[in-house]
């Protein structure tokens, strides 16, 4: 088939690659987001899939909205077959989904019905699910909502961040794209209407999502950091600036700390929760970089009684 790849951050590459090396389609042309300002200057910068279709030779199309008529009309010159899609990052309208006669076929991160939305690794972090997945489906005008082509499943590891996750289901799931691809053009894939029941949203994490609460249990505030690494980032305050909290370990041993409250030894530092402790491992103060948490303990010199995310305790 002729195809028109649609995706933007680095996460979509792995299955654009796919798609490139496929001998049985032609990628013709990309669909990206507009080049965005990044960095300390700020400067415009053309996204990950961008960049590599560019390094491809592919033609690369950046409509500021997909129902940009000089868009709209490129794309119908094209005359792909189907529109695959991996986090594209912009709501397709009808006159687009009409487009190619295959329709546009996205490739999920979750086992859908479950989180349909913008940030459904993070989400399933935060839950504490034990298993997810990605899913192909046609795209409908609701939101993920469209008949499903197939589906893989991956293990969520205790220690996973949505990084690591997001990653795993990345390169599993190009493989779930291209043998979709194949399927639809060759007939023997046909798409099954979702269920009814099982249906979970995952809207996109805030920072405020990120803010942890130390008066939750220890198993929350790791799930929190773990959910929100590394975008948008866990966060608590101390000393009244920003804390991020970039990696977080249980210690059910550890009890007697009120929520918030520090403990810093030579090479280890306990923060209070809910329940038992939590042990900081890496974190970032305010304008500085990450750094080892004994090592940021032993900076700021943290006093009896100094806790984070709220006044000092006792």
């Amino acid at each position: 088939m002729k195809l028109v790849f649609a995706g933007t951050p680095e996460v979509a590459v792995p299955a654009l690659d796919a798609l490139i090396a496929s001998d049985r389609h032609e990628v013709a042309a990309v669909v990206t987001r507009p080049d965005a300002p990044a960095g300390r200057g700020r400067h415009l910068v053309a996204s990950p899939v961008a960049r590599r279709a560019e390094e491809a030779g592919i033609e690369v199309l950046k409509p500021v909205k997909p129902r940009d008529e000089e868009f709209l009309a490129r794309l119908r010159e094209i005359g792909p077959d189907c529109c695959p899609v991996v986090a594209y990052g912009a709501l397709l309208p009808k006159v687009a989904l009409d487009v190619p006669a295959r329709g546009w076929v996205n490739l999920h991160f979750s086992l859908l019905p479950a989180w349909r939305g913008a940030a459904p690794v993070q989400h399933a972090i935060l839950s504490g699910d034990e298993m997810t997945g990605a899913s192909t489906f046609l795209i409908e005008e609701g939101l993920d909502s469209g008949p499903v082509y197939g589906v893989i499943t991956e293990n969520v590891r205790p220690t996973d961040t949505s990084g690591d996750l997001l990653t795993r289901l990345a390169f599993a799931g190009s493989g779930l794209l291209a043998a979709t691809m194949d399927g639809i053009e060759d007939g023997t894939l046909q798409a099954v209407p979702q269920p009814a029941e099982g249906i979970t949203l995952a809207p996109k994490i805030t920072v405020e999502d990120a803010h942890a609460d130390w008066k939750s249990p220890a198993l929350r505030v790791d799930r929190v950091v773990r959910g929100c690494t590394p975008a948008p980032g866990a966060w608590t305050v101390f000393r009244g600036e920003r804390l991020k909290l970039i990696q977080t370990a249980l210690v059910p041993d550890r009890t007697g700390l009120a929520p918030g409250e520090l403990a810093a030894g030579k090479n280890n530092v306990y923060v209070g929760t809910g329940s038992h402790a939590v042990e900081l491992l890496w974190v970032q103060p305010q304008g500085k970089k990450p750094m080892r948490a004994a090592d940021w303990a032993r900076g700021v010199r943290i006093a009896p009684g100094e806790a984070v995310g709220a006044a000092d305790v006792g």
